[in-house]
């Protein structure tokens, strides 16, 4: 039997709003004692002050939930809506898995290639006081690796595969934006044929990144812009550092980089050590030497560091280019143009039992959807396979 409602409307209210108190996390204490501060003082853009607001009030029983009763026992469950708020550690993090699971299931079956591509020193203020330029890092990223592909066989013209994501921040929250790129190895062309790719060239990556990002600006900002440009090329004969991750992403752990390193929140809560009412204690391991580094600053600064790295609200921060933003008729075909991995096992009948030897870190679930095609073997052909050095290569 289920309780009265009036004692849900009375007495489990007031003990739902005393748990949310009790149970706020540190990123909600802190923004709720500075709430005051923050809107008069620094005066927030509509996005930043709309994020702030919903991540307070996240899991807050007084904007509204769901009950759950089980007809059984006569047990009760009241869930509060959460704000689904990218800043919002929680349900930043929950949108980040989401995100991931979704990407995963677009990606072809082939290795990627991780690369970030960072920017000059003196060009971040320009994009934190004009965030439209913003949208300059991912034109700029995208026609580089497009013209890269395309230079290698002009007349197939092979179209790779890649996600872009804008980072705003560094490990120490300073306002640092970079692009952080998957890229497929290979190329799909209109022809309908896959090719693959091994050797990306840096050089050209790097000096067409530059180039092509200070044309942009330049093009936008004007003449005004011309010193900045000419001191970018002065300090960066090379081009701008374009920085690629020594181990390549296989199809199985490339849901790790996606979930690592796309639209994940700006901090998570267990990276903030201590906060006393007026300061803010964080730690982070540094890029350079991966040493512990620890700094402590005040809550305003803290806060400031933060919430300037809010996107303007409809801003997207993550982006497909390739063959994983079109849709022809000719890629459906794609799965049948890369070519399959040899797969190496055995599967063995003793006495009607069947062993299956598959290769290390394998199991039979991957063999499975590899498409593999299966071939039975008896014992006595396995034994004299293995003496011969005859093995069977499925």
């Amino acid at each position: 039997q289920l309780p009265c409602p009036s004692i849900l409307r009375g007495g489990l209210f007031f003990c739902f709003i005393f748990l949310h108190n009790r149970h706020m996390n540190i990123l909600q204490r802190i923004f709720t004692d500075y709430y005051e501060e923050i809107k008069y003082t620094l005066h927030p853009r509509a996005s930043e002050m709309e994020n702030i607001e919903k991540m307070i009030n996240c899991g807050d029983p007084s904007f509204g939930g769901a009950m759950y009763g089980c007809p059984h026992c006569g047990n009760l469950k009241f869930v509060p809506f959460r704000c689904h708020s990218r800043f919002c550690p929680s349900c930043g993090n929950k949108y980040s898995m989401e995100r991931t699971t979704s990407m995963s299931f677009k990606l072809v079956n082939v290795q990627h290639r991780h690369c970030v591509f960072t920017i000059d020193e003196n060009l971040r203020d320009f994009f934190l006081q004009d965030r439209t330029l913003l949208h300059f890092l991912f034109h700029s990223v995208a026609g580089v690796i497009s013209h890269m592909f395309f230079k290698m066989n002009k007349s197939k013209n092979f179209t790779p595969g890649y996600i872009i994501v804008l980072h705003t921040f560094g490990r120490d929250l300073k306002w640092n934006p970079h692009i952080h790129c998957l890229i497929s190895e290979g190329g799909y062309s209109d022809a309908g044929v896959w090719c693959h790719i091994t050797h990306f060239n840096y050089t050209y990556l790097r000096n067409a990144f530059r180039t092509a990002l200070l044309n942009e600006m330049e093009a936008r900002l004007g003449s005004s812009f011309k010193k900045v440009k000419a001191l970018c090329y002065s300090e960066h004969k090379q081009g701008f550092y374009v920085y690629a991750k020594p181990n390549k992403c296989n199809p199985k752990t490339v849901v790790k980089y996606i979930g690592r390193y796309l639209g994940r929140p700006v901090i998570a809560t267990s990276r903030i050590d201590n906060y006393d009412g007026v300061f803010v204690t964080f730690h982070y391991n540094r890029h350079e030497d991966e040493k512990y580094v620890e700094e402590t600053l005040p809550a305003m600064d803290f806060i400031k560091r933060l919430i300037r790295h809010i996107p303007e609200k409809h801003f997207k921060m993550i982006r497909y280019g390739g063959i994983y933003a079109r849709h022809r008729e000719i890629d459906k075909h794609l799965h049948r143009a890369i070519a399959k991995k040899s797969i190496i096992f055995f599967v063995v009948s003793i006495s009607g039992v069947l062993l299956f030897f598959l290769p290390l870190g394998m199991t039979l679930y991957s063999v499975l959807i590899a498409g593999t095609k299966w071939s039975f073997l008896n014992s006595t052909t396995i034994i004299s396979a293995f003496l011969s050095k005859n093995f069977t290569r499925m």
